[in-house]
């Protein structure tokens, strides 16, 4: 006989489906792309994962990465940075301005171009949150300021930096070490970068920060439903000026990065990155609307653009259509993850 107090007990809840929770991840789909791009292009031409291809596809690719790390956390609370591109080429100007002119030793300067960073994210934070000007707005003026600030400061030339190759700060930030190579270009070898380390252990940091931390919640409260974050005691305000601050000091150290391996500091370099690093952001999962980011979609976002720009040159397409291929990839991947979110709150 069957037992009546089991008959009238509710059922037991069915058990989560690995797969589909999987599936509903927002970096399942871009890591579902990285691989498929990987294998195509290595079909095509195996060179592409030679170690020498990926030591140099890996050294550009941190620089907008490290920019990129800080993005997905402003993002997610429901802002954006138009003018870390401004930021990225002014901040290394400043930097050897000041160390070429004898005005401060190199560490010095270093320290005194990332407080300028700074204060640049400081500002847009400030007019963000005290007068209630949508970001897109602030930051887009902050571009003009800050890049009509590098070109003044310059006359619009590039300032020297190789007199820096002897200084320990170049070493710590750009250092290489050579893997399995032979000779000054590692020849056969893999090349690692210093700047590669940082993004690594940054990228860690962040990811820590964003899904283990009361700030990481805080973040994502402010841009899910910020209303409701101010009415549990989140400082909303706040949380998003040290954001534009980091923002901008991330983009600053990349800049200054990026000045030291090229051995030149442009006033125009960084054009047109603030709108790369966004869609590598949202690429990797992060709501362009707040609420929700992804760290490690991110990274898989990162290596996605940077490895496509690198890979259609390998395969002999013409790099002036790499902006084609951006096109569709971010098309592509928005219709994706607005698929599987609908059916992840679906219950599908």
């Amino acid at each position: 006989m069957s037992d009546p107090a089991a008959a009238l007990s509710p059922p037991a809840p069915a058990r989560p489906n690995p797969l589909r929770t999987l599936i509903a991840r927002p970096e399942f789909g871009p890591l579902v792309l990285l691989v498929a791009m990987l294998v195509a292009f290595t079909a095509i031409n195996p060179a592409f994962l030679s170690l020498t291809n990926i030591g140099n596809a890996l050294t550009f690719t941190v620089e907008l990465g490290l920019i990129a790390l800080a993005m997905t956390l402003l993002m997610t609370s429901g802002e954006f940075d138009l003018s870390v591109g401004s930021v990225f080429g002014f901040t290394p100007v400043v930097m050897w301005t000041l160390f070429n002119t004898g005005t401060l030793s190199l560490p010095l300067a270093f320290l005194v171009a990332l407080l300028i960073a700074l204060a640049i994210g400081f500002t847009s934070g400030q007019f963000v949150t005290r007068l209630s000007i949508p970001s897109f707005l602030v930051t887009l003026g902050m571009l003009l300021v800050v890049r009509g600030s590098a070109l003044w400061l310059t006359d619009g030339f590039p300032q020297r930096t190789w007199n820096a190759g002897d200084q320990w700060l170049a070493r710590v930030l750009v250092g290489n070490l050579c893997l399995g190579g032979t000779g000054p270009t590692c020849t056969g070898g893999l090349r690692i970068y210093m700047s590669l380390i940082w993004f690594i252990l940054l990228a860690l940091l962040f990811h820590y920060i964003l899904t283990r931390t009361r700030f990481g919640n805080w973040i994502q409260a402010t841009g899910g439903n910020p209303g409701a974050a101010r009415a549990r005691g989140v400082r909303t305000g706040q949380v998003k000026v040290v954001l534009f601050m980091l923002s901008a000091a991330m983009a600053g150290l990349a800049g200054i990065i990026s000045s030291i391996r090229v051995s030149a500091a442009n006033p125009n370099s960084g054009q047109g990155y603030e709108l790369e690093v966004i869609a590598m952001v949202v690429i990797g999962g992060t709501a362009l609307m707040g609420g929700r980011g992804t760290i490690i979609g991110t990274v898989l976002g990162v290596l996605i653009l940077r490895l496509m720009r690198n890979g259609i040159v390998m395969i002999g397409v013409p790099g002036l259509a790499y902006n084609i291929f951006i096109g569709a990839i971010i098309l592509g991947m928005m219709a994706l993850h607005s698929a599987l979110e609908r059916r992840h709150n679906a219950g599908v």
